[in-house]
């Protein structure tokens, strides 16, 4: 029940009671003005108005507009009836909703407002310092608002165990005393706000002056410790660095505070390396606030990181990670167990931690490299002056041998085709006691795959193999590495930027890796330098003799911009190249003259993954034979009279390309032996060479011979035939392509409409008969001519005319065939293939009948008289 007053007919109070009211405001007016503490204020509120009214106790509460509840702030610790209530401690630290009825009554009420316990204090949303009070001995609560600005910041809790102490004079007195009592509250408020800042600030202050002095991770533990003993007498705290990988943490500088030490799981915690992006770690770095975590609850969310459940077997319950960062760049995190601390304060200390743990970092660095440079320096000095393989040497071994008591074992740097590596330095007398060994095994070319230098080759930054472990794992080389009496065998790939170009192989009995990984990189630039050095000459010429092939090869290539044709015999062509294109299988295609096997060739180069090279063609018909060795395998110069500079032949030049013999058939027999030792060896020498060069060509021969024919007349080689053979292709003639002339024609008309200005859009049927009906002895190339002169005179847009020869000697030789046959199988065998040619029309323009120059019906008669049916032309 609410009861603003005792009696809402009560007459108004006397003049004696007015003048008492206005005497006590005026006494609580001058004694606030003495108010310092915020406990103060209770006492002499207390003091003043229990002995004019009475009531049990009264506390002051404000409200967080925020989240909408209020809190106590002032307390009557002493006249509190429920001090002793197990629930005392719960209610002084709890919030309680502004949106429940009892408290929103008062919220919205200019006067005093009181309410009888035992009425509100079940109601849904009632507070629970409600019962608690009631427990206690309270039957009344009278509530005041205090307002700042025009807005409620809080109230002022006057409690009863009667239930007539609240009268009209008290409620008098504290409808005028709540303003003054908010501006007392303001000000304590204010007070402790200044207070409290001028506390972080010295804090801060004293903090910052330990900081300055720190030089060292002990330094910075002391200094951290020290200053968090201020703040929480059992913080404990942790520094993890962010690893050199980039990708890991490690614990830097840590103490535990109170928390019981667990040895063992100390020294785990202390020597792994934490994954950054673990779901914990990876927050803390990326967030700008401290954060705050519950380690029950963060394993809960499936946080896997081992180190939250050794937390948790050590007692870390709750902790706050913040980040340490030093400008734009992350140095690690700061793990705090620490219960409370305002953020603002937490920020500044560890902006003060980042600055000192960058100091600290770059000193270490300072002192390593200090060591490190007076190595390196003389190192560098030495191998800017290299300019050979000898010099490179000298360079190596000085520096070696004199500050890091080692030695060179060998330096291998790999092939072009970054597979095979080869001795490029080594130092002979090391192994002088197994000087056979060491030949016989230095003289191998190794591949990547070797077990040693797989592993090399695939670390970052070396491998080191321990002479006794190997061999009693069997190891031959390690043999050979025991006979030098050192621990170790280094191994190191050599790179330039992200590219293997070799290894180098040291042995001692101790090394640093940083000094290694500095000797490495500038040995390998060296070598590199070296490699260049002697190759740029070599390369040069080679682009020079590239380049003229390549305004050859622009001027020669056949120009077709694609292959027509979609007949059965075409699709198995297609089938074929298909299924060789990807591989680097040698291809042999056979095929009349004319019927495209470069066109072919080319399609088959540029569907494979030699693609992106130029594809090197060969007219082995057009080559003298006093020069094909030279033209193809290149020659030294002085190799012969006229050699006045060196060559690189074709092989050389289609090296991880394709290299086009065409008309092989035409080669000499002994160019056919060199050629078939090239294809065997997959290395050459040049004309007038002592150099065996290692070629990667794929070959695609053609020919329009009959090689079987060939090999049995002994014109071609049969090993060479066979090594040639494994693919074989062969292109059908035209004349066994009806199907394609047409789909041809139009593609020739268009070609050559565009390259003579003709605007010919169409073929007449007739001419398309006449084209089907030719036997093509010259195949495409025939036609491709042959509608070239054709368009040439053509006087409208569409071709009506073309000019096919008469007489030829494929009509010879088929004249002569046709001579040992019957009258009546000539006949037949004659109309059956006009039938064919003309796509198995009877009569009619275009028909067998026109080209038989016969009527229609006539030529139904004979087809029925000689057994003529569609599966004899239709086949």
């Amino acid at each position: 029940m609410k009861r603003n007053a005792k009696n809402d007919s009560a007459p108004a109070p006397s003049k004696a009671i007015l003048e008492q009211e206005r005497k006590v405001l005026l006494d609580l007016g001058n004694d606030i003005t003495r108010i310092r503490e915020k406990n103060d204020l209770i006492t002499l509120f207390k003091n003043r108005i229990k002995g004019l009214f009475y009531f049990t106790h009264t506390i002051i509460t404000l409200i967080d507009h925020k989240d909408e509840t209020y809190w106590p702030f002032l307390l009557d610790n002493e006249g509190s009836p429920i001090r002793t209530h197990p629930r005392y401690k719960e209610m002084v630290q709890a919030h309680f909703s502004l949106n429940d009825p009892f408290i929103q009554a008062v919220l919205h009420s200019e006067e005093p407002v009181s309410f009888l316990l035992e009425d509100i204090m079940d109601e849904p949303k009632s507070p629970p310092f409600l019962r608690v009070n009631y427990e206690g001995g309270v039957r009344e609560i009278l509530m005041t608002r205090l307002m700042k600005e025009g807005k409620p910041m809080g109230f002022i809790h006057l409690y009863s165990d009667r239930t007539d102490s609240f009268t009209a004079e008290l409620r008098g007195v504290m409808k005028g005393f709540a303003p003054q009592l908010s501006s007392a509250v303001s000000n304590i408020i204010k007070n402790e706000e200044i207070l409290n800042k001028e506390k972080e600030k010295s804090f801060l202050l004293d903090f910052s002056s330990e900081i300055a002095a720190v030089r060292t991770k002990e330094d910075l533990t002391r200094a951290l410790r020290s200053a968090l003993r201020k703040l929480d007498q059992n913080s404990g705290f942790v520094i993890r660095r962010i690893n050199e990988d980039k990708t890991t943490l490690s614990a830097y500088v840590y103490d535990l505070g109170t928390i019981k030490r667990d040895e063992k799981a100390l020294q785990v915690l202390v020597k792994t390396k934490y994954p950054i992006n673990d779901g914990l770690q990876n927050r803390v770095l990326n967030s700008a606030i401290p954060l705050l975590f519950n380690v029950e609850r963060e394993i809960q969310r499936g946080i896997t990181s081992s180190y939250l459940a050794l937390w948790k077997k050590m007692g870390f319950r709750n902790f706050v990670g913040v980040r340490l960062r030093n400008g734009e760049n992350n140095l690690g995190i700061l793990l705090l167990d620490i219960q409370e601390i305002k953020i603002e304060l937490l920020q500044g200390i560890c902006s003060q931690i980042s600055t000192a743990l960058a100091n600290i970092m770059a000193n270490e660095q300072v002192s390593k490299k200090q060591e490190e440079q007076a190595f390196l320096l003389g190192f560098s000095s030495a191998i800017t002056k290299v300019r050979t393989k000898a010099d490179l040497q000298a360079a190596i071994f000085e520096v070696l041998a004199q500050t890091m008591n080692t030695q060179l074992a060998m330096i291998r740097v790999m092939e072009s085709d970054g597979i095979h590596l080869n001795v490029f330095m080594y130092d002979a007398s090391l192994f002088a006691n197994a000087k056979v060994n060491f030949d016989k095994m230095s003289g191998n070319t190794i591949t990547v795959h070797e077990q040693y230098t797989a592993q090399v080759l695939a670390s970052k930054e070396g491998v080191v193999f321990n002479v006794q472990e190997e061999l009693r794992n069997g190891s031959a080389y390690a043999k050979l590495w025991n006979t030098t009496g050192y621990k170790n065998m280094y191994g190191l790939p050599l790179r330039v930027g992200d590219k293997n170009i070799g290894s180098i192989w040291l042995l001692a009995d101790s090394l640093g890796p940083l000094l290694l990984k500095g000797i490495c990189s500038q040995i390998a630039i060296a070598v590199a330098n070296i490699l260049a050095n002697e190759q740029l000459i070599a390369y040069k010429k080679q682009l020079e003799i590239e380049n003229d092939y390549l305004k050859e090869q622009i001027k020669t290539i056949y120009n077709f911009s694609e292959i027509i044709g979609s007949g059965e015999t075409m699709q198995e062509v297609y089938r074929l190249m298909g299924l060789v294109a990807e591989s680097n299988t040698t291809v042999l295609i056979l095929g009349e003259t004319g019927t495209g096997k470069e066109l072919i060739a080319r399609a088959i180069h540029n569907s494979s993954p030699r693609k992106e090279h130029l594809m090197v063609k060969v007219n082995c018909a057009a080559l003298p034979a006093n020069l094909i060795e030279s033209e193809l395998f290149g020659h030294e110069k002085g190799a012969f009279t006229g050699a006045i500079d060196r060559r690189l032949g074709k092989f050389e030049l289609a090296h991880n390309s394709t290299l086009f013999l065409d008309e092989i058939g035409e080669l000499p027999l002994e160019a056919q032996a060199k050629l078939l030792r090239v294809i065997q060896e997959r290395e050459l020498e040049r004309v007038g060479g002592k150099q065996v060069i290692k070629i990667n060509v794929r070959l695609i021969a053609a020919t329009n011979r009959n090689l079987e024919e060939e090999v049995k007349a002994g014109r071609f080689r049969a090993d060479l035939y066979f090594r040639l053979n494994v693919f074989p292709i062969s292109l059908p003639p035209l004349r066994e392509r009806l199907e394609d002339i047409e789909a041809l024609a139009y593609f020739f008309v268009k070609k050559y409409s565009r390259n003579t200005g003709r605007n010919i859009r169409k073929i007449s049927p007739r001419v398309i008969q006449q084209l089907r009906s030719y036997t093509w002895p010259g195949n495409v190339r025939e036609l491709e001519h042959l509608i070239e002169r054709s368009v040439l005179l053509a006087t409208d847009h569409t071709l009506n005319d073309v000019y096919i020869p008469r007489h030829t000697d494929s009509d010879k030789q088929e004249q002569a065939f046709l001579l040992n046959r019957t009258l009546e199988e000539v006949e037949r065998a004659y109309i059956i293939e006009t039938l064919k040619r003309c796509a198995g029309k009877i009569s009619g323009v275009g028909s067998a009948a026109e080209v038989l120059d016969i009527p229609g019906n006539t030529l139904h008669s004979k087809m029925k008289k000689l057994n003529i049916t569609k599966r004899d032309y239709f086949s």
